[in-house]
């Protein structure tokens, strides 16, 4: 019976480590700061109470929730060396990222529902996407990516363990799989491809058709000035879905015979630490209006 787990994390000695942490240590916080401004802002000002700013609030809260579940434990490896983690600990490390990353692969769905809506149904725009439609659509992102991982995760937990070194920096549930003494897990792959299929291929599919349906309707725009500003909405989002969507399919649809443990940690460090970061840059940089409010905001304090 295994009930602790040995993190093998990243190769090399204690200089590549603390050069490591050096590294990841500021993008941490720089993104804990930037991701929670944005929440601040928006919900102190009462220009930025709309659907696309409310979706944006609990993007960056689960990116907060995301890169911490992972970056905590990882700077524990890097800096004093502690790879140790429990079962149970292993357990809820892993539930929580995978549930957290779904969640953002059904929410940037639902963000490019939004924006389609805004797009192609400008004048009942608001009259669609209510407040309790948009709280329905967030609570049913949490719920989908509730119910299709629990199954597999349970399975997971359930099932013998081999050896108690994983390799990897957190509890990937890929590596995990690799550990189990059982031969055959078919249930356990068939409830996985399941979940992926609801989780990551349906989001994908109802963003990319989202985004069909906008560019069929920009073109049919008179002006240039209409592309413009269209596109403007939409490309802060299809940035961030190009981030997100791309490291996951990287990951996913590889073959297993090109699997490589080292390429795994590379795309999930950077997916991990990346699209945070990238986060209150790509929305704020790009947004007139998100940016009319942080310099309003900045006027009033150096008023008073």
């Amino acid at each position: 019976m295994i009930e602790e787990f040995v993190l093998t994390g990243f190769p090399g000695g204690h200089l590549i480590h603390a050069a490591m942490a050096t590294i990841l240590l500021p993008v941490y916080l720089v993104t804990l700061a930037g991701n929670t401004f944005i929440i601040v802002i928006i919900c102190m000002d009462s220009r930025l109470h709309y659907p696309m700013y409310f979706f944006l609030v609990c993007l960056s809260f689960m990116e907060i929730l995301g890169i911490s579940a992972v970056m905590c434990k990882l700077f524990a490896i890097l800096i004093s060396a502690q790879s140790t983690i429990s079962k149970n600990g292993c357990m809820i490390q892993s539930y929580i990222y995978f549930f957290l990353s779904s969640s953002d692969f059904l929410l940037l769905s639902v963000m490019s529902i939004d924006r389609y809506v805004a797009v192609c149904y400008l004048l009942r725009y608001y009259s669609i996407m209510r407040r309790n439609l948009c709280i329905k659509l967030v609570v049913s992102c949490f719920f989908i990516s509730f119910v299709c991982l629990l199954p597999p995760t349970i399975m997971i937990a359930q099932l013998p363990f081999c050896h108690h070194v994983l390799d990897h920096f957190f509890c990937d549930n890929r590596a995990m799989v690799k550990l189990i003494c059982v031969s055959d897990i078919s249930l356990l792959n068939l409830s996985s491809l399941i979940g992926s299929v609801f989780i990551l291929i349906v989001p994908l599919i109802i963003t990319s058709v989202s985004y069909i349906l906008i560019v069929s309707e920009v073109i049919r725009l008179p002006s240039d000035t209409g592309h413009q500003k269209t596109f403007s909405t939409c490309v802060s989002h299809f940035t961030m879905v190009s981030i997100v969507f791309g490291s996951a399919l990287f990951i996913k649809i590889r073959p297993s015979g090109n699997y490589s443990i080292a390429i795994d940690k590379t795309v999930n460090l950077t997916s991990t630490t990346l699209a945070p970061l990238l986060n209150p840059f790509i929305y704020t940089l790009r947004n007139q209006k998100v940016k009319d409010c942080i310099r309003d905001s900045v006027k009033k304090r150096r008023l008073l």
